[in-house]
């Protein structure tokens, strides 16, 4: 099988093109920088927010995985709007013109906008969403719908819940390191729906094996979700420590994540919504559909992601 991967050195992108390439792939990687992959793989230096791709490097492409976009970062609304939505309509738009049949579009569960309630979300529980990432990752999707609605070449939207894994960044990692700095126990309160990366590129090399016809979106994330407490006393059983002492009042974590907020120019109340909220999301779709079934849980993987400060969005 030919694939073609965007965002290829990016933390799910590297791992994909590893896995492709061990059960015998060709592989086309791209990346913004051009980088060489872990496995040797060199990538095709290509920023999609503004350099056309030439039509040739579709041909005999089976399936395309469109992973590059912004992500962990602050940037212009424009930014998110011209790499997120626009470039991901037109990669999409060259794939079908060449004959491409599948096209797999990783989106997020931020496309779904903000949580209302404390229950599992499915598919169709979505709120508009309000800041440049989601809104960018939803419009990108909105418009794969409208233009391949009917078409003959497969159109998977994955929307993955917070992915962690070895050598992720983002909130996780923060926490990480935060575990190895000694701050208190944070409060039990919240839960986040999360998957691991391995198990997020078994579902894509799953998925690209045998693509269902016609366009479907659905939610990947692992069987548990789990509260920033859960997760910090495994990350300190993980480094040999005791479980931590909770001696800051809960006034306390909401005075640090206002002043975070400000520090970070975040709205009001981002912070504690993003360390203690709940986002509980459900694959029962997807397991329906796809026989999928994730493997790994944090506690099975803890040891690996700690030992590279690792961990994701």
């Amino acid at each position: 099988m030919k694939c073609l991967v965007s965002g290829a050195s990016g933390f799910i992108g590297r791992q994909l093109c590893l896995q492709l390439e061990r059960r015998g792939d060709t592989v086309i990687a791209l990346s913004k920088s051009g980088s060489v992959l872990p496995g040797g793989l060199r990538t095709l230096a290509i920023d999609l927010a503004v350099d056309d791709l030439d039509a040739s490097l579709f041909a005999g492409v089976d399936v395309v995985f469109h992973l590059a976009g912004i992500a962990h970062q602050q940037a212009p609304a424009a930014s998110y709007e011209a790499l997120n939505h626009q470039a991901t309509l037109r990669l999409a738009r060259l794939a079908a013109a060449a004959g491409v049949r599948c096209f797999i579009f990783l989106s997020s569960v931020k496309a779904m906008g903000s949580a209302v309630a404390t229950t599992e979300r499915g598919e169709s529980a979505c709120e508009m969403p309000t800041e440049p990432y989601g809104l960018s990752k939803r419009k990108a999707e909105r418009a794969l719908q409208h233009a391949f609605s009917g078409h003959p070449m497969s159109v998977l939207i994955i929307r993955p819940a917070l992915v962690y894994g070895e050598q992720a960044k983002g909130n996780l990692r923060a926490l990480a390191t935060a575990v190895r700095w000694h701050v208190p126990a944070p409060p039990a309160c919240g839960a986040r729906s999360m998957i691991h990366r391995d198990d997020l590129v078994d579902l894509l090399c799953l998925l690209s094996l045998t693509p269902p016809q016609g366009l479907h979106t659905w939610i990947a994330c692992g069987a548990e979700a789990y509260s920033t407490r859960q997760i910090y006393d495994v990350l300190r059983m993980a480094n040999g420590m005791a479980p931590g002492s909770n001696w800051l009042p809960l006034w306390g974590w909401r005075a640090v994540a206002r002043l975070l907020d400000l520090v970070t120019l975040q709205v009001a109340g981002s912070t504690w919504q993003k360390l203690f909220g709940t986002e509980r999301y459900s694959n029962a779709a997807l397991m329906a559909d796809t026989g999928f079934q994730p493997r790994r849980t944090l506690a099975d993987a803890v040891t690996t992601t700690t030992a590279h400060t690792g961990n994701n969005r």
